[in-house]
């Protein structure tokens, strides 16, 4: 089976371009699973995006929660919100991400009146239930733009009919002024967050401090750690042992380098604390991984 893996630049932001200038608007029938360790990693990108659980368990992290999406419940992640989804087993989630310009031009009234209010609101993410109407509702127009990508070629017009439609629905019900419960506020902290978390990226294969990553945000060390149990829930070391480990479990399945090799590659002081700390995370050793991957 392929594996898919996401591409983001220095500041998680995602690289790949959601159709183009003429229709910023893509459509993507994923499978969660089929990403490398079952994950669509860490990223953030300006457009909307909208999430469907059609069959499986979907974990979304997104802002500073973390919110586990069963069959039929859907979601709407916000522009600019650092995100990330998991999944235990197949879990297959059609999505559609696009620009907030295709609905009306940023200049017009429209735009001013019905799409900033939601987009600059401290409305970092919300859930659509089947059991809620309004959300049922949204989730039913959303089976029907999906329907639309995979069955009619040429599709645009009746799209956008419906996306106008489904932004109605979030501008009546959502409440942009005050803090529901069920709405969660964007984490100011993302921006330092995700400049450590590519610091890690960058320097993973190097011996790291928390005293270097705290200072890569300008921060104090209490304060990356706050940052990070807040953001992620796991602290600024935990996050750059299990980066190693995803890496080092690349080049496991990729390569046919020696496990000490890889070991001294991806950070590890010694090829024996690498072997345990791989055997706590995937629970079997880093030979049986590379068996089982091969």
């Amino acid at each position: 089976m392929d594996t898919f893996k996401i591409n983001t630049d220095e500041t998680l932001r995602e690289t790949v371009q959601h159709g183009d200038s003429s229709y910023p608007f893509a459509y993507y029938p994923e499978n969660i699973w089929q990403f490398d360790f079952h994950r669509i990693d860490w990223h953030w990108h300006h457009e909307l995006e909208f999430l469907v659980v059609a069959e499986g368990t979907a974990l979304c992290l997104a802002g500073t929660d973390r919110i586990e999406l069963h069959e039929g419940c859907g979601i709407l992640i916000n522009s600019g919100i650092l995100h990330r989804f998991e999944a235990e087993t197949s879990t297959f989630v059609p999505n559609i991400v696009f620009s907030p310009a295709l609905l009306a031009p940023e200049t017009s009234l429209v735009y001013e009146k019905y799409i900033t209010p939601v987009i600059n609101s401290s409305v970092t993410y919300q859930i659509f239930d089947p059991h809620t109407p309004w959300q049922n509702h949204v989730l039913q127009i959303l089976s029907q733009v999906f329907s639309l990508q995979e069955t009619e070629p040429h599709n645009e017009l009746r799209t956008i009919q419906l996306l106008l439609q489904l932004w109605e629905l979030l501008y009546e019900h959502l409440d942009l002024t005050s803090g529901a419960p069920d709405l969660h506020r964007l984490d100011h902290s993302q921006a330092r967050l995700q400049t450590m978390m590519q610091y890690i990226h960058d320097h993973y294969t190097a011996e790291i401090t928390l005293e270097m990553i705290a200072a890569s945000a300008s921060i104090s060390k209490s304060g990356a750690l706050h940052i990070f149990q807040s953001g992620i829930h796991i602290s600024p070391v935990a996050y750059l042992i299990q980066y190693r480990l995803a890496q080092a479990a690349e080049l496991l399945c990729k390569t046919q380098k020696p496990v000490a090799s890889i070991a001294e590659e991806t950070g590890f002081t010694s090829s024996g604390y690498f072997c345990r700390k791989f055997r706590q995370h995937y629970h079997m050793s880093p030979n049986a991984y590379r068996r089982k991957k091969t």
